[in-house]
Parts: C-alpha cells; sequence; structure tokens
C-alpha cells in the first residue's frame, strides 16, 4: 500500500557528491531527514561478518536497501511536514543496473507504488570533496557513473531532476529551500521543475 510523498524529497547522486552532508545541514535547521539506508547496512553488516555488502553479494545489499526504503517511506509519508531523503528507492534500481543485475518485479512494484514529490535534487560529482572511507570504496570513475545511473532511473521513474550547486554547504542548503518554498508554503507545485 502506497501512500502520499508529495512532501518528501529525495537527494540522489553518486557517492562524495555532498548528499549526505547536505541532509545533515538540513535536519540542522528542522526539517526531519532520513539517513542514507547503504552506510548503515554497510556497518552492520562489516560488524557481523554479514554477506549483504556490495563488495560480496551485490543483491543481496540492494535487497536490504529496498527493505530499509521501504519503511522509511512508509514511516514518513502522508505527513504535513517537508521530509528529505538521501536516496529514494528508484537508487535501488539504478544501483542494480550499474551492476547490470536483474532488476526484480517486486523491486519495480515498489519503486512505481512508492512515489516521492515529482522533483529529485541531485548532486553532480563533486572531485574537489570526494573521498574514499571504509564504506565508501567506490573509485571518482565509479561515482560518476552511479551518477549517470541515477539521472537515468530518476528520469525513467517520471521524475524531474534539479541539479544542486556546487556551493558550500549553507548555500546548497538555502536553494533547496527556495526550490521547495512553494511546498513550504503548501501552494503550487515547485516552479523550478
Amino acid at each position: 500500500m502506497s501512500r502520499d510523498g508529495r512532501n518528501c524529497f529525495v537527494l540522489t547522486g553518486g557517492p562524495g557528491s555532498g548528499k549526505s552532508t547536505l541532509i545533515e545541514a538540513l535536519g540542522s535547521v528542522g526539517f526531519r531527514t532520513v539517513p542514507e539506508a547503504g552506510r548503515s547496512i554497510i556497518r552492520e553488516q562489516v560488524a557481523i561478518s554479514g554477506r549483504a555488502l556490495p563488495w560480496i553479494d551485490p543483491a543481496l545489499f540492494a535487497e536490504m536497501m529496498l527493505s530499509r526504503d521501504l519503511q522509511s517511506y512508509e514511516r514518513h509519508a502522508g505527513h504535513q511536514e517537508v521530509v528529505f531523503f538521501d536516496r529514494g528507492l528508484p537508487d535501488v534500481m539504478g544501483y542494480l543496473r550499474l551492476l547490470d543485475l536483474p532488476i526484480p518485479d517486486h523491486v519495480r512494484k515498489a519503486v512505481d507504488l512508492h512515489r516521492y514529490h515529482p522533483c529529485v535534487f541531485i548532486c553532480p560529482p563533486w572531485p574537489a570533496i570526494f573521498t574514499q572511507d571504509r564504506e565508501r570504496k567506490q573509485t571518482r570513475e565509479e561515482a560518476e557513473l552511479t551518477y549517470e545511473a541515477m539521472i537515468r532511473v530518476y528520469s525513467d521513474c517520471g521524475y524531474r531532476l534539479i541539479e544542486v550547486p556546487r556551493a558550500v554547504v549553507d548555500d546548497r542548503r538555502q536553494f533547496i529551500l527556495d526550490a521547495i518554498s512553494g511546498a513550504l508554503r503548501g501552494s503550487a507545485p515547485i516552479p523550478r521543475c
């Protein structure tokens, strides 16, 4: 069963593009935010020597992300207040496509039934801030391919993408808040879509 996700805004893009920092900045000014599922899954699986890791069993990792993202969507959709998601359900499809893995019917159905606001914010690759860490093992080239995959999947799913400019985090946050000002006032759809 799907809920109304018109107040659910997704930030997507490749790894290392500043999404999570931007989500934290939105949370710091009082917005409800949902962190990326992938990082917490990786931390948990590493701690228990689990198999649901992108470098061990990427299909199982995708299933875990799908489950977490569905739970997050159901918990937050339908509320009147704006919620910002660090990635959304279409990211799971994009991940599977990127790895040339089959996309199961239940993944497609989840993406079709659980819709976010039609405008999705995408953070472009930003080599100046890209770093690898224990959970982010992708190279800069893989991060760029992920960005391109997210453009394709969100477009294919009928979303309209708004590219977030490369700028200091406060300016990026203000860009998003300006873009959704209509939604914050409860008025007409976002004009930039």
